[in-house]
Order: structure tokens, then C-alpha cells, then sequence
């Protein structure tokens, strides 16, 4: 099975959160990496931007696909990844390091409780299949 580290919470669309502190630190899980392929390009919103839960907040394109960011809960981005604009490829070697896209200080930390547990993400990855 892909890598879900435990300590992570998980959406049905693939992005990952993690708590630290106050805010929540946000990227693509390993499992969506592989199936986009070689990603190579990012784009990501500015500091200060909203996001809304389950809302695009930013797109991942690989030599495969293009693909929509949907962020996990609302708040606003306080800090964005700008070394994935030189090095995309980081996403594909670091998922959960390096790879990460946005954090978000939550406006809703409530909505923290509705995000997928690693072993419920890892049943809704059983379920839906290769």
C-alpha cells in the first residue's frame, strides 16, 4: 500500500494536513503523486489568499495530467511553498518533506475533524480501486 504516514490527516481528493502548532501545513499524498507521474509545474496561491474548504486552491500539472489543489479546510495561506516553482519535481521525490504546498492558519479548526484518518484513507484507497 502507498506511504500515509499516521500522523497526517487525508481528503478524498488526495491532500494531505498536518498540524503544527496553530496552523496546518498542506501537500498531495504520495498515492497522487504516482498517479500523476513526473509532475512539472506548480501553481500555488500568494500569502495572504483565502482558502475554502474542499474549494481549488492551486494546480499540479505532470507529463500525464492537469490537476486541481483542493484545500482540506478553510482559512488563510500564511506561507507558500516557492521553491516547488524551480524544483516541481520535489513533489514526486518528497510528498510529505519537501513537497509540501501551502499553510493555512484555519479560520474553521473544526473542519479538522472531518479530514480522513490514515486507515480510513488507506480503506477509501482500497475501495476505489487501481
Amino acid at each position: 500500500m502507498a506511504n500515509i504516514p499516521a500522523e497526517l490527516r487525508y481528503t478524498k481528493d488526495h491532500e494531505w494536513a498536518k498540524q503544527e502548532g496553530g496552523r496546518i501545513r498542506v501537500g498531495i499524498t504520495h498515492f497522487a503523486q504516482e498517479q500523476l507521474g513526473d509532475v512539472v509545474f506548480v501553481e500555488l496561491p500568494k500569502a495572504g489568499a483565502r482558502a475554502t474548504a474542499k474549494k481549488a486552491f492551486g494546480v499540479v500539472e505532470s507529463v500525464k495530467a492537469v490537476s486541481d489543489l483542493f484545500a482540506p479546510l478553510s482559512g488563510e495561506v500564511v506561507e507558500v511553498n516557492d521553491a516547488l516553482a524551480k524544483a516541481p519535481e520535489t513533489v514526486n521525490g518528497d510528498p510529505y518533506g519537501k513537497g509540501w504546498m501551502i499553510v493555512i492558519a484555519p479560520s474553521a479548526p473544526r473542519e479538522w475533524d472531518g479530514l480522513l484518518t490514515a486507515s480510513q484513507y488507506e480503506e477509501f484507497l482500497a475501495q476505489s480501486g487501481p
